[in-house]
């Protein structure tokens, strides 16, 4: 296999794209923000519950308070480039982890293109987290005789750099 095949097979890929809507309190606006964010994404959203109490912030243990919804394939690929065009392409390098893993967040959903304002539901924020991975990593996660991964199926800071840069998006030093 000559070099090029090789770099081919280990570039990074989207592995998935988690859309996390914190409301903090349930009812009526986690039901307002679970429309939102599913006319969004085009799938409905898993509703997130508290793990413990905290009374300063009215939460109880239990109590839904958040919604997550998790692409993946050309659904990942389509909203993170609707989501990263909300930021103006740009994300701090410091929103990067050394695993390659990177999150921003979206202030106003009405950012993202294409978005209209309902003013039955209001306006919601989100975070947008994005899992970066090379053919053969799921080796560790496996039911079946799950492995370790070397190195070289790990992605690096440097990588999401240069998978970030073949997106158009501009990375800022902080």
């Amino acid at each position: 296999m000559d070099n090029a095949a090789l770099e081919q097979l280990v570039k990074p890929r989207i592995e998935k794209v988690v859309v996390n809507c914190s409301v903090g309190e349930g009812g009526a606006k986690l039901e307002k923000a679970m429309k939102i964010i599913e006319s969004l994404v085009g799938q409905k959203p898993e509703v997130r519950k508290a793990k413990k109490t905290i009374r300063g912030f009215g939460i109880h243990r239990g109590e839904p308070i958040a919604i997550r919804a998790t692409l993946r394939k050309q659904a990942a690929v389509d909203f993170l480039r609707k989501a990263l065009a909300a930021v103006n392409n740009r994300i701090k390098s410091s929103s990067i982890d050394k695993d390659g893993n990177f999150s921003f967040g979206i202030k106003e959903h009405l950012d993202i293109p294409g978005t209209r304002y309902n003013p039955e539901l209001g306006i919601v924020g989100m975070d947008v987290t994005v899992h970066l991975s090379k053919p053969g990593y799921r080796v560790w996660k496996r039911a079946y005789r799950p492995s370790k991964v070397g190195k070289r199926q790990r992605v690096s800071k440097d990588e999401t750099l240069e998978f970030l840069k073949s997106l158009g998006v501009e990375v800022i030093e902080e």
